[in-house]
C-alpha cells in the first residue's frame, strides 16, 4: 500500500472513531426527529450533525476529494471521477431512534469508480470493520476476517428488506422460501456485518449509494458478489435494487429471477 494510501487509513479511522465518540456522547440528549419522505424514513439532529462532522474532518484530510452525503452536506456530483468519498453518518435512523442499537457509520472511497478502501463502524459493539484492495484484506478492529464459505442460498439465512417481502417484489417470497430463512437487522451496515460474519449469505433492499458504498468494498474484498438485482453492475451514484450474495446463492438467485421473466 502506498504512504498515501496508509495516511488516509489511519486518519480515517481516527475520524471514525471521534464521530462514534460523538454520537454515544449526543445520544443521552434529547433527540430532534423528523421525517423525509415519509414516517419510516427518518433523520435526526445525530444525522445531520454527525454528516458535517465527518465531511470537515474529510476536507481536511483530503482537500482535493469530492464527498457524496446521505444529508446532503458534500457535493453535487455527477461522476465518480478522482477520488469520492461517500459517507452515511447513521445507518439504520430507525433502529438508532427506537432501539438505540443495530446502527452502524459508515464511509467508502472510491478513485475513479474503483473502490479502495470500505469502513463500517457498529457503533454500539464498538467494532471497526475496515479494508479493501489498498488493503489487502478485511478487518474486525485487530482481527483479520477469513472469507465466508460460499454457500448456495438453500444452505443459509438470508437478510432481506421487510417491504420488499410484504409486496414480494422480484420473486423475494420465492428466493425466502428457498433459503433457510430470512432475517431482517433494519440497517444496510448491520447486514453487511453478518455476511462478513458468515452469519447470513446474502441481503437483498432497495439501496442508496451511501448505503451500500462501503459494503461493496468491504464484501468484494471477501469474495463476496455485490450487483443490481439482475446480476448488472451497481450505478454508484443513483438508488438500486441491491443483491448482496456469495457466488453459489446469487447463482441461484439470478436463476430464480430469470425463470420469472422467461414466464
Amino acid at each position: 500500500m502506498s504512504q498515501d494510501w496508509q495516511r488516509l487509513n489511519d486518519e480515517v479511522t481516527a475520524l471514525i472513531k471521534e464521530a462514534r465518540a460523538n454520537v454515544l456522547e449526543k445520544m443521552s440528549d434529547p433527540l430532534t426527529v423528523n421525517e423525509k419522505t415519509n414516517r419510516k424514513d427518518l433523520v435526526t439532529n445525530v444525522d445531520k450533525s454527525n454528516e458535517q462532522f465527518l465531511i470537515a474532518g474529510i476536507r481536511r484530510i483530503d482537500p482535493t476529494a469530492h464527498i457524496l452525503g446521505e444529508e446532503g452536506f458534500g457535493d453535487d456530483l455527477k461522476s465518480l471521477d478522482g477520488r469520492v468519498w461517500i459517507v452515511d453518518p447513521i445507518d439504520g435512523t430507525m433502529n438508532f431512534v427506537k432501539q438505540r442499537d443495530n446502527f452502524a457509520i459508515m464511509i467508502g472511497i472510491y478513485q475513479d469508480g474503483e473502490g479502495q478502501l470500505g469502513y463500517i463502524d457498529d457503533v454500539m459493539n464498538d467494532v471497526l470493520y475496515y479494508g479493501g484492495p489498498q488493503l489487502g484484506g478485511v478487518w474486525a478492529n485487530d482481527e483479520r476476517l477469513s472469507a465466508p464459505a460460499n454457500l448456495a442460498l438453500a444452505d443459509g439465512l438470508i437478510g432481506a428488506s421487510g417491504p420488499l417481502v410484504i409486496h414480494d417484489v422480484a420473486q423475494m417470497h420465492k428466493i425466502i422460501h428457498v433459503s433457510a430463512g430470512m432475517r431482517v437487522y433494519g440497517s444496510a451496515g448491520i447486514e453487511m456485518i453478518n455476511i462478513m460474519r458468515g452469519k447470513t449469505l446474502g441481503y437483498i433492499s432497495h439501496l442508496k449509494p451511501w448505503d451500500i458504498a462501503a459494503g461493496q468494498i468491504l464484501l468484494n474484498t471477501l469474495g463476496v458478489r455485490v450487483s443490481a438485482i439482475d446480476g448488472k453492475p451497481l450505478n454508484m451514484l443513483s438508488s438500486n435494487l441491491v443483491l448482496v450474495a456469495t457466488e453459489k446463492a446469487q447463482r441461484d438467485i439470478l436463476q430464480i429471477e430469470e425463470d420469472d421473466v422467461s414466464l
